[in-house]
């Protein structure tokens, strides 16, 4: 039995953030039912290429997060279409969504409006600013978060310009955060019979994943400066270049620094007062990545990651994402999965990091297509027969 089993999620989400959310739930056993927009479906059911089969297939960035889902094509613009979703919504535990401030209310899925039909509904609207403030109406992009978080401040190299994660982080670190919460508020539900609306706002997540950087503004009362893959209160802790490219170095305290030093043939700079201490090192960090750099660039990186391995220094080689999934560690955790699916034969995925003791993963099933369990769902949970479901698609409520 999965650890979720028996919660079901009516997920009104799009893009990233929201099905990211939903689709850990559903990876942890939550029956997840994906409402999309008849015809069109999902966003990012168009962000390509690449996509699995040409133009018209499943996209690599919709199978990144729905997995473990069932699409029902539902056009709740409609009064038929409002009331599926609302009987929907009576019998599930879960609603996340990620309109725009007050944007569901007029077709009556607003919070208040679902909460009075199910008193034990856990509501989650995730947005980028939040329900309330002076931006709450304003559209809110992973793009413009990380700029406005601070995050571009401190990314990119120290003499260059600022730059954005590689990935969408805003996006993915808000729906970890809101897939948290969920999960707290399932917990307080089961104790109290109580539902709950969750407000959750990129801006807020990726201010909060700011971390250690955000704590150092707030002591220091001084904003930290780019320094490229250097870390603002650890040194050294960076990349460095070797005779055919580079590797990093995470050298956590002065006793790997000492042995460090000493893989690469100069022991004295592990006693020498400018670089014994990590304080020390972080006020003459320039001299001594020169000096490091030195020694580093006489020998091709696999070496020296096999001698500072045996010295148990923190160091590691920098792949390609392909690099990465080819890495044993990788292959042996299972990261890489082949799913399943009906048209295209298998498609890819990436499996959810978390392994339980007792309460497995569901065995993964891919993303569906459009409108996929559009009849199964209105039958086997709302109890419509199929004149009723012709009725429907006639009307073009569902598809």
């Amino acid at each position: 039995m999965a650890a979720l089993d028996g919660i079901r999620v009516l997920d009104l989400s799009r893009i990233l953030a929201g099905p990211w959310a939903t689709q850990m739930l559903g990876d942890f056993g939550a029956e997840i039912i994906k409402v999309e927009r008849p015809g069109e479906g999902d966003d990012t059911r168009r962000w390509g290429p690449p996509f699995v089969d040409g133009p018209d297939s499943l996209s690599a960035y919709f199978l990144t997060a729905n997995r473990n889902k069932r699409s029902i094509a539902v056009d709740f613009t409609s009064t038929e279409g409002q009331a599926l979703i609302r009987d929907l919504a009576s019998r599930s535990d879960v609603l996340v969504e990620n309109y725009k401030v007050g944007g569901l209310a007029k077709y009556g899925l607003d919070y208040d409006s679902l909460a009075a039909l199910n008193p034990r509904l856990i509501y989650c609207s995730i947005t980028g600013f939040g329900q309330d403030g002076p931006y709450a109406q304003r559209l809110g992009y992973d793009f413009l978060i990380q700029g406005m978080s601070g995050l571009m401040s401190v990314t990119g190299d120290a003499e260059g310009g600022p730059a954005k994660a590689g990935v969408a982080l805003a996006d993915i670190i808000t729906g970890l955060y809101a897939g948290n919460a969920i999960l707290a508020a399932l917990h307080h539900r089961e104790r109290t019979g109580q539902g709950q609306r969750i407000d959750v706002a990129l801006l807020d997540c990726m201010l909060a994943a700011m971390a250690n950087q955000a704590l150092n503004v707030l002591v220091s009362g001084r904003d930290p400066r780019r320094l490229g893959n250097g870390h603002p209160s650890i040194v050294p802790y960076d990349t460095f270049p070797v005779a055919d490219g580079h590797i990093n170095l995470a050298v956590g305290n002065d006793r790997q620094f000492q042995r460090l030093c000493a893989v690469l043939g100069v022991p004295e700079l592990g006693s020498d007062d400018r670089f014994a201490s990590n304080r020390a090192r972080v006020a003459n960090r320039v001299d001594l990545a020169r000096r490091l750099t030195e020694r580093l660039t006489m020998r091709p990186g696999a070496e020296w990651l096999a001698a500072l391995e045996e010295a148990d220094v923190p160091a590691g080689p920098i792949n390609s994402l392909s690099q990465a999934f080819a890495d044993p560690q990788v292959v042996h955790r299972g990261l890489a999965l082949s799913l399943p699916h009906a048209a295209a034969g298998t498609v890819p995925g990436v499996a959810n990091p978390v392994k339980f003791s007792h309460t497995p993963n569901v065995d993964s099933s891919a993303p569906p297509d459009l409108g996929a369990d559009t009849v199964s769902v209105l039958s086997t949970l709302l109890g419509l027969d199929g004149d009723q479901i012709a009725n429907l698609k006639a009307a073009g409520v569902v598809a």
